[in-house]
């Protein structure tokens, strides 16, 4: 009988921070197919499909914009409500389904990984990549709106800032954030399911703690120590940076950004240590 040889060993990692860029690479196929499905999937068997990403943002600034801005009459530092309440939702939209995805990655995919062979951390990258796509969709609505109130010279106190520049950089950050984060609940949740449930209700609960559906302006004129911890909540810093560079209003602090990108480091170490560990039996506990 003729000798054997293999071309492919499969391994558990034993670096806990090993990242196979190469393996990873190798897999793009896959890779790219998890994301058309998932993209396809979102709103499968729904009659209006796709337009679901439109739909959504629209109403749920209506909604802010009639009881936030009409019935609590919070102010949006003089730029056009439905510009303020748009990206704020569209910013925090991206990184809590980001964070979501990530966070169920072992559970939700549990059958899959149990048949096929693929580097498991291609899940989060894939939870990232379709949010990506509804981001932008929701991002263009921004600014097909924008246009319409420079057009009408109803634009306010709004103006975009060459920190523009930096928009990629802290949406990036943002998604880094997401999947550091995403990546220990997801460790942690195939043993403990209760900290699926509990999370879900932390997200519910952290926008309210994030400048989202108001400015960091009027905490800052309640209480300082109120608006240095809410400035602790590391993504308040990139939403605030975020609505510096294309709205011309908010806090925009370099030192503040410094330690959201730190956080976002540290939870990505974490993450990516927990999620290596978890992975190599994760199947004896899902």
């Amino acid at each position: 009988m003729a000798d054997k040889y293999w071309n492919t060993t499969i391994t558990p990692k034993d670096r806990l921070l090993a990242v196979d860029w190469k393996e990873i690479w190798r897999y793009r196929d896959m890779y790219w197919l998890f994301v058309m499905r998932s993209f396809k999937t979102a709103y499968k068997q729904t009659i209006l499909g796709p337009l679901w990403f439109l739909i959504t943002p629209v109403l749920s600034v209506i909604v802010y914009v009639a009881v936030f801005g009409g019935v609590a009459n919070i102010p949006t530092d003089g730029v056009p409500a439905v510009l303020f309440y748009l990206l704020g939702i569209s910013v925090w939209g991206y990184f809590s389904s980001c964070l979501s995805g990530t966070s169920n990655s072992f559970v939700t995919n549990a059958d899959i990984f149990g048949k096929v062979y693929f580097p498991r951390i291609i899940m989060p990258l894939v939870a990232v990549t379709v949010n990506v796509l509804s981001f932008a969709i929701q991002l263009a609505i921004f600014f097909a709106f924008y246009a319409y109130y420079a057009w009408t010279g109803g634009l306010g106190a709004a103006t975009i800032h060459w920190h523009i520049l930096l928009f990629p950089v802290l949406m990036f950050v943002l998604a880094m954030m997401a999947v550091g984060f995403g990546m220990m609940i997801s460790s942690v949740t195939t043993k403990y399911r209760d900290i699926q449930i509990v999370f879900a209700k932390i997200i519910s609960l952290w926008v309210y703690i994030t400048p989202v559906i108001y400015p960091l302006s009027m905490v800052k004129e309640k209480s300082a120590l109120m608006m240095t911890a809410m400035q602790l909540n590391p993504v308040t810093p990139i939403v605030e940076a975020i609505r510096y560079s294309l709205l011309g209003v908010g806090e925009f602090s370099w030192a503040w950004l410094g330690y959201s990108v730190v956080m976002t480091v540290v939870l990505l170490i974490l993450g990516l240590m927990l999620f290596n560990k978890v992975q190599k039996s994760f199947m004896d506990t899902v």
